[in-house]
């Protein structure tokens, strides 16, 4: 019998055991991992995912909703919109490699007539590199977002609608779609009134006011396009299609219809509104070197702005489409005397005479001057050494009261009263008082958007510039010198000022660094010195004068209308505040007012000379406004209480000399539009005072 081998294998040893055991379990539990994920994503996800796959096949277009119409009182269009085509680009949709996009791009170009030449190209984030037209848009307009559509081309022909959707597979992530472009009628009448628009850009997104808004949205970007916006806008509406995986448009998934913008209602005169900017012109055409001006005309009752303009003007018609970096530059430059800046609300000046009437409310008001008390003008105002002035052409007007020194505008008069009414008390004293409560130096809340504030000098507004000066000087506080990273008051190797130090010093103060004294109150109650107000808080000035003492809240907006013509929202906002003036000190500054339009010796009484003062009483001021290195600045405010039609203008022309030669001339034209429904003869006055 034979015996089996003996059975000779090595006994399994403790250690050898727990490897074999380590390795069973990692394996098992990576077995487990792998059928545990694929069961989640076969049993859990698989609806998702099916959801998710049947997305990407799947594009929603933005359908832009027609902007609402802005209409005059009497419903007449003065802003719509029209129907274009613009050639869009779709991000993800387009060719991921370079020489495929490159390809792509140049055969946009010469269907669409672009330049395919490298040129400057600033991209925001990127420096300035060279790029061909339609790269230098596409990377422009994703910077600013990165996820909407970009706009290569605007109001295109249906040939190219009709060439591109033919060879769809020639142009991927290229659409042609219906647009809206805003249409403005009127041309460059009341354009800075009426604004622009423009795509909304990275930082506009972010605002609470545009929250919800597509990143393909045009929105207004100044004057009532911008105020009234959220109503103007209308809400976009969107296309969900399904194409295939190469772009191609197979049909609609579903459709959300887009809701056309509300019409927005103005209390603006159209015919007013050009023969004020005919009147304008013309005042700056006959008074050289002028080049710019503005004009306000509302009703001082309730604050409804008739007419408003300013010159030099633009087409806003030139924004309803991409602008050239060049053409921008142009109507914001100081060669072109800054079109697209609204003189009216946001330019501000010393005002000169024009601000009389406020120190002359401040000055009874505060008791510092009485109706009966008398100043012997003798042409020559002596307040101490160094504080020697005079009357414009140092004209004497011998005993004045307070209307009489208003009628002829003496200077001296008013100087006067500004030494009468000072103040080292931070805030001033009486006249500061009085004019704030008047308006000026805040803004009057106009409902444009853009407004300047302007200045109204006090003992502390100079010590907070002298502050400034200080530190500029010193370069400490926002004047340090810097590189960028680090910043200190010693220069550097690199370094420099921010802003720039100008040499001599920085001039914030007038380089003077000094103290208030009573001399800036003189200048400032008679419209000089460092007082700067616009146009229009001129106007809001002056309408409680006309009223009685409330300071209107002026508006452009009448009322909201849906597009079925319900009205939404009417705009009558009350008035800013009531000042109480004591009615006999009224009487004499309107009396003053009316007697400078109307009697012999007035300051534009020769301007009135013809005009029917029984019928249409004109009460006036001009102004005469000095500033260094330039001529004069001519003003003109007049107001007529009409029980029926009232009304309030107030001109300006940079460099246009006194205020009765080229100011007070355009006012009389805008009144006789009002009143005869032509503009009349230019009829300039021989006034010298300022």
């Amino acid at each position: 019998m034979i015996n089996p081998p003996e059975d000779r294998r090595p006994p399994l040893t403790p250690q050898l055991a727990l490897r074999v055991a380590v390795i069973g379990s990692v394996a098992l539990a990576m077995f487990a991992i792998i059928f545990f994920r694929l069961w989640f994503l076969q049993v859990l996800s698989g609806d998702q995912y099916l959801a998710q796959a049947s997305t990407n096949r799947q594009r929603t277009l933005d359908v832009p909703a027609q902007r609402g119409e802005i209409v005059e009182r009497d419903g007449n269009i003065l802003v719509d919109s029209r129907p274009a085509l613009a050639v869009e680009l779709s991000p993800p949709d387009l060719p991921r490699s370079g020489p495929a996009k490159s390809a792509l791009y140049h055969r946009l170009a010469t269907l669409l007539n672009l330049s395919t030449k490298p040129a400057k190209c600033a991209v925001a984030g990127q420096g300035v590199q060279r790029l061909g037209t339609i790269r230098c848009d596409v990377a422009k307009q994703l910077a600013l977002l990165p996820y909407a559509n970009v706009t290569i081309a605007q109001d295109v022909s249906k040939d190219v609608q009709y060439y591109i959707a033919e060879r769809q597979d020639e142009f991927p992530g290229v659409n042609v779609e219906q647009v809206w472009l805003r249409h403005y009628p009127l041309g460059d009448t009341a354009a800075q009134l009426f604004g622009t628009v423009g795509p909304i850009n990275g930082t506009e997104i972010g605002e609470a006011r545009y929250r919800g808004v597509s990143q393909n949205a045009i929105i207004g970007q100044s004057g009532l396009e911008y105020y009234y916006d959220r109503y103007l806008r209308g809400q976009d509406g969107s296309d969900q299609v399904q194409v295939d995986a190469l772009g191609h448009l197979e049909g609609d998934v579903k459709q959300t219809p887009p809701v056309t913008g509300h019409t927005l209602k103005l209390s603006l005169d159209v015919a007013l509104q050009k023969a004020g900017e005919q009147a304008l012109a013309e005042a700056i055409a006959n008074n050289p070197p002028a080049a710019a001006g503005a004009f306000v005309a509302l009703n001082p009752v309730n604050g409804e702005v008739y007419a408003m303009g300013s010159n030099p003007t633009f087409d806003p018609n030139i924004f309803t489409k991409p602008v050239p970096e060049s053409v921008y530059k142009q109507l914001n430059n100081a060669s072109s005397n800054f079109p697209l800046f609204n003189r009216a609300i946001q330019s501000s000046y010393p005002t000169g005479s024009t601000f009389k009437p406020i120190t002359a409310t401040a000055a009874l008001q505060s008791g510092a001057w009485n109706l009966g008390d008398t100043y012997d003008d003798t042409g020559v105002y002596d307040n101490g050494p160094g504080d020697q002035r005079h009357n414009a052409g140092h004209a004497s007007y011998g005993v004045l009261d307070l209307t009489q020194a208003i009628m002829v505008s003496s200077d001296d008069f008013f100087y006067n009263l500004g030494r009468v009414t000072n103040s080292d008390q931070p805030n001033g004293g009486a006249l500061q008082q009085w004019a704030h409560l008047y308006g000026i130096g805040r803004p009057t809340g106009i409902d444009l958007g853009g407004e300047n504030a302007g200045i109204l000098p006090s003992p502390k507004w100079r010590a907070q510039r002298n502050q400034l000066e200080a530190e500029c000087d010193a370069a400490t506080g926002p004047f340090r010198y810097t590189d960028g990273h680090s910043s200190g008051s010693r220069r550097l190797a690199g370094w420099h000022r921010s802003p720039t130090h100008p040499p001599g010093g920085c001039g914030i103060a007038d380089g003077t660094n000094r103290p208030w004294s009573v001399g800036d109150n003189e200048n400032l109650a008679v419209g000089q010195g460092d007082l700067e107000a616009t146009p229009l808080q001129l106007a809001d000035a002056y309408s409680a004068i006309a009223n009685g003492g409330n300071v209107v809240t002026p508006h452009v907006g009448l009322e909201v209308d849906a597009p079925d013509g319900s009205v939404l929202q009417r705009i009558d906002p009350p008035p800013a505040r009531h000042i109480d003036i004591a009615a006999q000190n009224l009487d004499a500054i309107r009396t003053g007012l009316h007697e400078a339009a109307s009697q012999p010796g007035g300051t534009s009484a020769d301007v009135f000379a013809t005009w029917p003062q029984n019928q249409y009483p004109v009460f006036g001021k001009t102004g005469t406004a000095q500033h260094d290195n330039e001529a004069d600045q001519s003003w003109y405010v007049c107001y007529v209480p009409d029980p029926t039609r009232p009304i309030l203008v107030v001109v300006t022309v940079e460099q246009g000399g006194f205020g009765a030669q080229a100011a007070a001339p355009a006012a009389r034209e805008i009144l006789s539009q009002w009143f005869f429904g032509k503009r009349g003869q230019f009829i300039a006055g021989n006034s010298k005072t300022l």
